[in-house]
């Protein structure tokens, strides 16, 4: 029969008081920037960082007395891992995980801290997929599987139930795709108790799964991306049926607009945000056109990015914003010339991060040098700015891509 309307509301009263109730807030320096009414649904302040929670406590919560004693098992690398062994071991349930053998040890470590059993199989989810169906059949356990059940779709969609009790004017919610469980849920919410609505899902280039079944194309995914946690190879059957029939279309975003997102919802909202988290708010810079005056709820559905990672995506965002500048400047190799050079940056107002020497593969002469420097400006304008006194100075400059 599939889920329903109604699964959500049950969803919504079992797992009550046993996760955070996440705050819809709206996000006025978003909503100036990109000229729409933007609110954004912080997932990411549950327990373990994402929504997989509601759809994972929802499935144990509905384990029978003998299905709890013999234990569960999932498969993921993320988000959803961490959901079910916190969950399981809070409610006394053995928790068995199987991972690919890729998996960074940062996401290993957070899951077996919750106290599940981590297994280690295969070098891609879909091996780790068919490893986890072994154990289960040769041990007796219930599989907690990501977003193709039923229950865990119901109590995804408990976020739309949410944001709609707070916020009855939304006329549009954007949603992040991956497996397809937590749009599927939120659409028959949306369908339900708000018939008008818009339903818009994305999802990012190279894993378009969804838009490609939709358009009755042939499924191909692949590729690297930040939106790992909606990096899913193909939705899932039972999300992809409700999604074919109540989600109004699905958009596909690029990295760099993924990339963007995240460095606009550091600036401006003040919150982070994992790639896939940050996947709504680049559908609506992409696609700037489909939400032109409307009130539009986003689901931030998870902050689980790693530290590294986020510092080099906001510095890549300041050096496309033109405020970080890497330059090439040819000089003369004599004493001063350095100091020539930061100087008229100075004095323009620029900050040298950055400088090195390049004596023995750039230059043309050996009493020749490239200086290679990284400089930041307030904004592309004062970049400009910086290049012209440099230029005023007849120095020969080149501005470098953040990368090469």
């Amino acid at each position: 029969m599939g889920t329903t309307a109604a699964d959500v509301a049950a969803a919504a009263a079992r797992i009550a008081g046993q996760i955070v109730r996440t705050p819809l807030v709206a996000a006025h320096g978003l909503s100036r920037r990109l000229g729409t009414e933007i609110f954004l649904k912080l997932e990411t302040l549950h327990r373990t960082g994402s929504f997989k929670e509601r759809g994972a406590l929802n499935r144990l919560l509905a384990l029978s007395d003998d299905e709890r004693a013999r234990g569960v098992i999932t498969m993921s690398a993320g988000n959803h891992a961490q959901a079910v062994a916190y969950h399981a071991a809070r409610l006394g349930i053995a928790a068995t995980v199987v991972m690919p053998r890729f998996t960074p040890n940062a996401k290993v470590g957070r899951t077996a801290s919750h106290g599940a059993t981590v297994v280690l199989e295969g070098e891609t989810l879909g091996d780790s997929a068919a490893h986890a169906r072994t154990l289960a059949a040769a041990q007796g356990l219930t599989i907690i599987h990501p977003y193709d059940d039923d229950l865990v779709i119901a109590g995804q969609g408990t976020a739309a139930l949410e944001m709609l009790a707070d916020e009855p004017g939304l006329d549009t919610l954007v949603i992040p795709v991956g497996g397809g469980g937590l749009i599927a849920g939120c659409a028959l919410v949306a369908r339900a108790l708000r018939p008008g609505m818009k339903v818009i899902g994305v999802e990012v280039a190279g894993w378009t799964s969804a838009a490609q079944r939709l358009a009755g194309d042939a499924v191909h995914t692949g590729g690297a991306t930040i939106a790992e946690g909606i990096a899913v190879n193909d939705v899932g059957e039972r999300p992809y049926t409700i999604i074919r029939d109540l989600v109004d279309e699905v958009l596909v975003v690029p990295e760099a607009a993924v990339e963007t997102a995240i460095v606009l919802l550091a600036e401006e909202a003040k919150l982070v945000a994992e790639g896939a988290g940050a996947a709504g708010i680049a559908a609506i810079l992409h696609h700037p056109d489909r939400f032109v005056g409307r009130r539009i709820g986003v689901i931030l559905c998870g902050g689980n990015v790693d530290v590294r990672i986020l510092a080099n995506v906001l510095l890549r965002g300041l050096a496309r914003d033109g405020r970080m500048l890497r330059l090439a400047i040819d000089i003369a190799d004599r004493p001063g010339v350095l100091a020539d050079v930061a100087g008229r940056i100075a004095q323009a107002g620029g900050n040298i991060i950055e400088v090195a020497h390049q004596r023995l593969f750039a230059a043309e002469s050996v009493k020749a040098a490239e200086l290679d420097l990284v400089v930041e400006a307030r904004d592309r304008a004062h970049g400009q700015a910086i290049l012209a006194a440099l230029a005023g100075a007849a120095f020969t400059v080149k501005m470098l891509p953040p990368g090469g």
